[in-house]
């Protein structure tokens, strides 16, 4: 049996950290085997106490997003409209982009609409639920 540690970059708006803490206990705070792997899910998201959280200007912003993305194989994105308020969503898409790392887009339970932007820059769709969250993450660590 292997062990497989991947790295995961969670995006949030900590003005909407219900969806962040909730993927990350689901990703990051239990054991996690898909097949004969055994998979070590790290969290590799910008945290709360982080300086960024007031970064004084865009480019300070940008460069710690993507320190973080740039260590990370997978970026998760909630769904939620709230997407298209946060400045952090453009810079983690930018980031993902830039350094080529795959977009799990996670469905919320429930939501009658989606943000476009995360739609049209995701490498996978799944729903929200544990289990499709990190098999989306394994299928994109692993393609």
């Amino acid at each position: 049996m292997s062990v497989h540690q991947v790295h995961v970059f969670i995006s949030h708006s900590w003005a909407y950290s219900g969806h962040y803490d909730t993927l990350s206990r689901w990703i990051f705070g239990q054991s996690w085997r898909i097949g004969q792997a055994r998979i070590d899910f790290r969290n590799y998201s910008v945290p709360r106490n982080d300086p960024i959280v007031n970064a004084p200007n865009v480019r300070t912003l940008r460069e710690a997003i993507y320190r973080q993305i740039a260590r990370s194989h997978v970026v998760v994105i909630p769904t939620g409209m709230y997407t298209h308020y946060s400045k952090w969503i453009g810079k983690e898409l930018e980031g993902s982009l830039a350094y080529d790392k795959p977009i799990l887009a996670v469905d919320l339970r429930g939501a009658q609409r989606t943000a476009s932007v995360v739609g049209n820059a995701a490498t996978k769709f799944v729903s929200w639920n544990s289990a499709s969250v990190a098999a989306g993450i394994w299928d994109l660590y692993y393609r």
